[in-house]
């Protein structure tokens, strides 16, 4: 039950979208869908969402790989490093290269900055799965004559494909709602045309036409992602707890592979932290700027806090169902988490304005209606991290628990939640992570009056203000550091 009011609540802005598009009536909905513009829109988003998505999960697996497998040097240095780019918001990294680029727009530039922002979500998992990869049947299969990279490419990838599905689903997704990178190019997507329909068209029927569009492309990438689950490999641990995985020798490859990753790190970290720092101190100068950054920095912490707390919330009950009762039942309310997570940041926003002034009128225009913006994107994130964590701990601990006589809560409390809060902590962290970057939704939802790093740096950019956004994004991108850190270190990186 609370599941399921958990997944009813995330369906809060797809429940609008059906509302809001059936009014419009079949004869101006058709009118709308079959143009070419729409077959325009589908193609480009589609592609895009391939091409970075491919890219990631290349950059990824290769450096989860070399980092966690493999005697590269610097690994962990290298680890961590890796994971940093998850902390720099898109649009950052846009404003970042426009600024020293000269023309730097349109779909290859914004291929180039979504991929260096978006393969830690590959990266991450798969690295974690390699740290905790079960090396007993590595060790089976190099017993039957198969050698080092044979039983890495038969066996060990194949441990961890589910991983890099995950990954791989969350970059499709997160490519399709992005918004800052590809309003700062200028490359026409869904999230563009919606947001400009929006916003400057005043075309609801038709912004909402394309949100359902986007809805149906995500529900395909979702069913995708089932059947690749369904048909790859399940690998139970069957030995090995404790011990380190083998590494394997790179050899001459030890240097090149360091520089392949120095290399992506320069472009991911480089060039934003560059072109910030060439217009900091001109915009830190500023008369009464130091207080505007530092209230701007309280509200998005507070804001990203309250947004990580409600999500953890909602996600707890369906990351242990998920977990602890797998079925047709669980995977749908699971996979159903994802289908918000695709929509642009505009449309939940709009669809939570409607909700509270219609339906929850003491939340509107208050924090906790921004916090539940921040749920409904995120919760996917959340539910992971805590079915990860369930499904690694031991349910026999639960029965011996009940077996004592203790009740349901009281197993609960003292053995259930104990056993997963690293991965509540994780999902507290990404979720926080994401929540202080994100921008559409809080451009729309926050309270009169309250601005944070994300819109205060959106609306110096939007003037071409580089100077004075530059301290916004910098300290944006500093606290957004810490997380990541953190998930970097737990993951096994």
């Amino acid at each position: 039950m609370a599941s399921a009011a958990a997944v009813g609540l995330a369906l809060v802005p797809v429940a609008y979208l059906a509302v809001r598009t059936g009014e419009a009536g079949w004869t101006r909905i058709v009118d709308e869908l079959f143009t070419r513009r729409v077959a325009v829109l589908a193609g480009r988003s589609l592609a895009l969402a391939a091409v970075v998505t491919s890219a990631c999960t290349a950059i990824g697996v290769g450096a989860a790989f070399l980092v966690t497998r493999t005697d590269l040097p610097a690994r962990r240095f290298f680890g961590v490093v890796a994971a940093l780019p998850l902390a720099v918001p898109t649009y950052v990294a846009g404003f970042a290269w426009i600024s020293t680029v000269d023309r730097f727009e349109g779909f290859w530039p914004a291929a180039l900055v979504l991929t260096l922002c978006s393969y830690p979500y590959v990266f991450l998992p798969v690295a974690a799965a390699l740290a905790g990869g079960d090396p007993a049947q590595e060790e089976v299969s190099r017993s039957l004559g198969r050698g080092a990279w044979r039983t890495f490419a038969s066996v060990t990838l194949r441990q961890v494909r589910p991983s890099i599905a995950a990954g791989a689903l969350l970059v499709a997704l997160y490519v399709l709602s992005d918004f800052g990178a590809v309003s700062i190019v200028r490359v026409d997507t869904f999230t563009r045309a919606i947001f400009t329909a929006f916003n400057v068209g005043f075309d609801r029927t038709g912004a909402l036409v394309l949100s359902t569009v986007l809805v149906v492309l995500t529900v395909l990438l979702i069913g995708g992602e089932l059947t690749t689950r369904a048909r790859g490999a399940r690998y139970a641990r069957v030995g090995g707890a404790g011990r380190p995985p083998i590494r394997l020798p790179l050899r001459a490859a030890r240097w090149p592979a360091a520089a392949a990753l120095t290399a992506v790190a320069v472009l991911a970290l480089g060039v934003p932290a560059a072109s910030l720092a060439r217009r900091l101190a001109e915009g830190v100068s500023r008369p009464g700027s130091l207080a505007e950054i530092a209230t701007a920095a309280g509200n998005s912490l507070a804001v990203s806090l309250a947004g990580a707390l409600l999500t953890m919330v909602l996600a707890l009950p369906v990351g242990l169902l998920t977990a602890r009762a797998p079925g047709p039942l669980a995977t749908l309310l699971d996979r159903l988490t994802y289908v918000a997570h695709a929509l642009p940041g505009v449309v939940i926003g709009l669809s939570l304005v409607f909700f509270g002034i219609n339906v929850a009128y003491p939340l509107y225009q208050s924090v906790w209606l921004l916090a539940l913006a921040y749920a409904t994107l995120f919760l996917p994130l959340a539910v992971g991290a805590v079915a990860g964590a369930a499904a690694q701990s031991p349910p026999a601990l639960e029965e011996v628990a009940r077996s004592l006589g203790r009740g349901p809560a009281k197993v609960f409390r003292t053995v259930t939640l104990p056993l997963t809060l690293p991965g509540i902590a994780a999902g507290t962290a990404l979720v926080f992570l994401t929540c202080m970057k994100e921008l559409p939704a809080t451009l729309l939802l926050r309270p009169t009056g309250m601005d944070t790093l994300a819109t205060e740096l959106w609306t110096h950019t939007s003037t071409a203000s580089y100077a004075a956004a530059a301290p916004y994004a910098a300290l944006l991108v500093g606290l957004a550091a810490v997380p990541t850190w953190f998930l970097s270190v737990r993951g096994g990186a």
